[in-house]
């Protein structure tokens, strides 16, 4: 009876060690997934300022975007369904920048604009494949997390569900309707 109390408890010991090592697999993953978010931001963060500077020279725009910019970058350990928040309405307003455009030719067409324009697509499109990497990593914790037996272990320990990140992109949605006067160059 002794062995197989033995045998027992070492099985019992070893699952333990190994479900604790997967749950810390699914941490670092989901933190590492973040990091790949957060290189992406941060890549945004530099294009806006360049991007709002461009369209200033043709038409007047809310200093909304630079100050939402300014903030998100000084605050980078806010929470994340605030952040995705934060970073929808900064996307909308990027959006806006796009429309303003359109009422401008001589924007439009410019080439500074249009490189600006094609570097915020692609970070974009990064930011995007980021997101989904992270969301499936938050998926597979979350799954690790609340599944039984592993909740045994993550419990425990306290290892927690991770939230997901949703954004609304500023290429990939529909345009916002924009009044734009191109007497007084202003949008309202």
């Amino acid at each position: 009876m002794s062995w197989f109390l033995f045998i027992t408890i070492m099985l019992l010991l070893t699952w333990g060690v190994i479900t604790f090592n997967r749950a810390v697999q699914f941490r670092n993953q989901v933190n590492e997934a973040w990091a790949g978010i957060d290189v992406q931001l941060q890549r945004r963060y530099e294009l806006v300022p360049n991007l709002v500077a461009t369209v200033k020279g043709y038409v007047q725009f809310e200093s909304g975007v630079l100050e939402r910019v300014t903030r998100l970058r000084g605050e980078p350990a806010m929470p994340i369904d605030r952040r995705a928040s934060e970073e929808s309405g900064l996307s909308q307003s990027i959006a806006k920048l796009f429309v303003l455009a359109e009422a401008y030719p001589d924007l439009k067409a410019s080439s500074g604009f249009q490189q600006l324009h094609n570097s915020l697509v692609e970070i974009e499109d990064h930011l995007q494949y980021a997101r989904r990497y992270y969301n499936g990593s938050v998926r597979d914790n979350n799954n690790f997390v609340e599944g039984f037996p592993s909740l045994l272990i993550a419990r425990l320990f306290g290892f927690k569900t991770a939230e997901f990140f949703e954004i609304e992109m500023a290429s990939q949605r529909q345009a916002p309707a924009i009044d734009v006067s191109p007497a007084k160059g202003k949008a309202r």
